[in-house]
């Protein structure tokens, strides 16, 4: 099974990315936003890295990692007005696996209809919204390997009738070891039907990443995590993110980053704590990016485990 599955993954990115780069020829794009201020805080680097139920979203196979429930939520402020949802919550069950439930939404506010005779609006109003709705599963291969998929159902509206669906799949493979807490993963993340809008159809965003993160130093008070991640996408060239996690008992966190080959976005910078507050564990989460021109993006999330 263990060789089924990382076979497969090795496989399918031959079929998937040997062709020439096509810029703007995916939809649904807002597969692409980070959805976790611990990550984003890292760049993104995050495939191995990943902690807590945002797993679902970065890396399903991470979940048989997290002790017992997860929860998370975590609020983006987009560019434009525009607002960025993510919630998530994971529960394991030891031998039979784990389970995970998530939601993305991307959404505006309110917007006046207008036409060219009436510029000041119709009285209408309208909101456009894309939405994931996933659900995940994994599970243990061997004691240190652990293998996790994510199925996803997505929405997208634009006005009215100008709606579309699809479905996507996520497939990912990690391996966990007791040296410094190396970690390495490999993933094809929104692998799924096109998404069709009247008359023109496009392909997902769909990618093939793979990932390594360790602890650089692991004291007992201190520790410094590194971790990478390469991502390449079905629309264009390679892409790579580099990360690194300072923190103090576990309790406090410094985070930065810096995304390689990508066109806007570049470096990224974060803070966390965390507490356990009668037998809860808290955590709170701040990140920003920077996208040159476009400025820049800030996210706080929310975090219970227990």
């Amino acid at each position: 099974m263990k060789r089924m599955v990382i076979g497969i993954l090795l496989f399918l990115p031959v079929l998937l990315y040997a062709q020439y780069n096509r810029p703007g020829s995916t939809d649904a794009q807002f597969l692409k936003i980070g959805v976790s201020a611990r990550g984003t805080g890292m760049a993104d680097a995050y495939l191995a890295s990943v902690e807590g139920a945002e797993a679902t979203y970065y890396n399903p196979a991470a979940m048989p990692w997290i002790r017992n429930r997860d929860v998370v939520f975590t609020h983006t402020t987009w560019f434009a007005g525009i607002n960025h949802e993510f919630a998530a919550a994971t529960q394991n069950f030891d031998d039979i696996g784990s389970f995970g439930l998530s939601v993305t939404a991307l959404y505006t506010d309110e917007m006046k209809v207008r036409t060219p005779l009436q510029p000041e609006g119709t009285g209408e109003t309208f909101y456009v919204g894309n939405y994931r709705f996933g659900l995940s599963y994994s599970r243990f291969l061997t004691d240190r390997v652990t293998f996790g998929l994510t199925f996803s159902y997505l929405n997208m509206k634009l006005y009215r009738e100008f709606t579309a669906d699809a479905f996507s799949l996520d497939i990912a493979v990690m391996y966990v070891s007791d040296f410094r807490g190396f970690r390495f993963a490999l993933a094809i993340a929104d692998f799924g039907s096109n998404i069709q809008y009247v008359n023109e159809s496009y392909p997902l965003p769909t990618n093939f990443q793979f990932g390594m993160a360790m602890n650089a130093i692991d004291g007992d008070d201190q520790k410094l995590l590194v971790s990478m991640a390469a991502v390449k996408p079905n629309e264009g060239e390679p892409q790579a993110q580099l990360g690194a996690e300072w923190n103090y008992q576990k309790m406090f966190f410094v985070r930065g980053g810096y995304r390689l080959n990508y066109s806007i976005a570049t470096w990224s910078a974060g803070a966390g704590a965390a507490f356990t507050v009668e037998g809860l564990g808290l955590r709170a989460d701040y990140s920003y990016s920077d996208y040159k021109t476009l400025g820049g993006s800030h996210r706080i999330g929310i975090g219970v485990s227990f």
